[in-house]
């Protein structure tokens, strides 16, 4: 029987390669990508959501440094780093375009999985602090 930390190890494997088909084969066709940025349902929303992220971090990698030994739910805390050099969607629908910066953002990932497959991956991490790090004034690209 295959566990969640297997399937969020396979889908962590799959994102520091940015192979987005790898990924999804890990999601279930209904799964459920929660972000400070909202919510993503479904596999063609999730793909998006990382084609975006990838497109503004060509560089962009997890190194995931505590993974607690449960079969379910996955719980990884982790780092995500990366250079900004693509544009960057924000939350209020504005463009950040490449400003060289590097991130650094450390985050919590929950991932619950049903028949092998991941149903739920709620992912979170400070977006102020990637805010912050992209050189962004407190409250720019915030929606109200």
């Amino acid at each position: 029987m295959t566990s969640a930390r297997e399937v969020k190890d396979r889908c962590i494997e799959a994102y520091n390669r940015h192979d987005i088909g790898a990924m999804l084969r890990e999601f279930s066709p209904a799964g459920v990508l929660v972000t400070p940025t909202g919510i993503q349902e479904g596999r063609e929303q999730v793909a998006w959501y990382y084609a975006h992220w990838f497109a503004a971090f060509s560089d962009l990698k997890v190194t995931a440094w505590m993974l607690p030994t449960s079969c379910d739910p996955a719980v990884t805390e982790f780092t995500i780093t990366g250079t900004h050099d693509g544009p960057f969607l924000l939350v209020d629908g504005a463009e950040l375009p490449a400003t060289g910066r590097r991130i650094a953002l450390r985050g919590v990932s929950v991932c619950t999985i049903e028949d092998g497959l991941i149903v739920t991956d709620r992912d979170y991490y400070d977006q102020l602090e990637l805010y912050s790090q992209l050189g962004l004034p407190v409250g720019v690209g915030v929606s109200s």
